[in-house]
């Protein structure tokens, strides 16, 4: 006959194989469901419109190059560089956001709330204005380095007031304020731009997906997959600085150098974002803590790429919102993702607030 203590220790035992065969269903669930959600927001995507295209005909296009030619270019020069640009920027975003909770040990840290895009967003359109009145068009690769400019001084600023402020409401309120300062002067230059000029640049500073070409595709992709690698090759020294300065450094994590990195590659990936699709609201708060709730955990190596698809799916629902519910005119995206992202942030305040009491 066993004993109760035997019996106790042959459940403890079960309990700990069955926790992570659980966990593992759970990550591969959560995976799964959000690659389906991808795969049918881009079909989705794609098909709709002013013009209706079949999905036979879509195939056609895209894996046979087959089609009538006023289809072959609406899917393959309007809607598919579109969708690309969704895709690969709301993914970015996301991750930029989950990089400054982790730096600031805040959820509602991020690159909307902290005025860094509304940094970028100034410079960009100081450059573009710029440009556009000696007859010239801004590069790619400018428009980048431009918003990534913003993106720094910005930062700059909130993180003076981080050392000498302790207190992280006080920090985000901070950078609230100075998000309004850099729109301001944003909405100032726009007002005393040349008439042919604002009309670009009022579409642009609402925030859209719309007019990105393969060439910007291509760029952003380029700059966002390198990101995406360095960013998941310091998962384990992020995980390591959720537990604590104090125990990262014992851990041997040099906390100044990963400290500047974080900085550096949110800044970037914000950056991308606003240079091409203007500042896009919330989804750097509202995704990460949604993907963090689907899958169970913040481990960063599940986290960061959950955090791209998830800020994927999310960023391609709105633009679906955005260019469908009230076509032919089209919502900007900032408006969309925060109808959607806002009730998310304020959960997280009313939870947060909870826990500390």
């Amino acid at each position: 006959m066993h004993t109760k203590s035997e019996n106790a220790d042959f459940y403890i035992q079960k309990d700990r194989q069955e926790m992570p065969r659980k966990a593992y269903i759970r990550y591969t669930a959560a995976f799964a469901i959000l690659l389906v959600l991808l795969v049918l927001f881009i079909i989705w995507n794609i098909n709709s419109g002013s013009i209706h295209i079949s999905v036979k005909e879509i195939i056609q296009i895209l894996f046979q190059k087959q089609g009538d030619e006023t289809s072959y270019n609406i899917v393959w020069e309007i809607r598919f560089p579109r969708i690309l640009a969704a895709l690969i920027l709301g993914g970015a975003l996301s991750v930029s956001g989950f990089l400054l909770q982790t730096f600031f040990n805040n959820p509602i840290a991020g690159p909307f709330v902290l005025g860094i895009s509304s940094g970028a967003k100034l410079v960009v359109s100081l450059v573009m204005i710029y440009m556009l009145e000696r007859a010239a068009v801004a590069s790619s690769g400018l428009l980048i380095v431009a918003a990534f400019g913003g993106s720094m001084i910005s930062m700059g600023f909130v993180l003076i007031i981080a050392k000498k402020v302790k207190n992280m409401s006080i920090l985000v309120i901070s950078g609230t304020m100075i998000g309004y300062i850099c729109s301001a002067v944003t909405d100032f230059v726009i007002t005393f731009a040349d008439d042919s000029n604002i009309v670009n640049l009022h579409n642009w500073s609402m925030g859209s997906f719309s007019g990105i070409s393969w060439e910007n595709v291509r760029l952003v992709a380029a700059v966002i997959f390198f990101c995406m690698i360095f960013t998941f090759l310091m998962s384990k020294p992020i995980s390591a600085y959720q537990l604590g300065e104090a125990y990262a450094q014992n851990m041997g994590v040099n906390i100044k150098a990963f400290r500047m990195a974080l900085i550096l590659l949110s800044s970037i990936l914000s950056a991308c974002v606003t240079a091409f699709a203007g500042p896009v609201s919330f989804v750097g708060i509202a995704v990460p803590h949604l993907v963090k709730s689907l899958l169970k955990t913040a481990k960063p190596i599940l986290v960061i790429p959950g955090c791209f698809l998830g800020g994927a799916v999310f960023c391609l629902f709105c633009d679906l919102i955005a260019r469908t519910v009230f076509a032919p005119t089209e919502l900007s995206i900032s408006s969309v993702t925060a109808v959607f992202g806002a009730p998310v942030v304020i959960y997280i305040m009313i939870r947060r607030k909870r826990t500390m009491q």
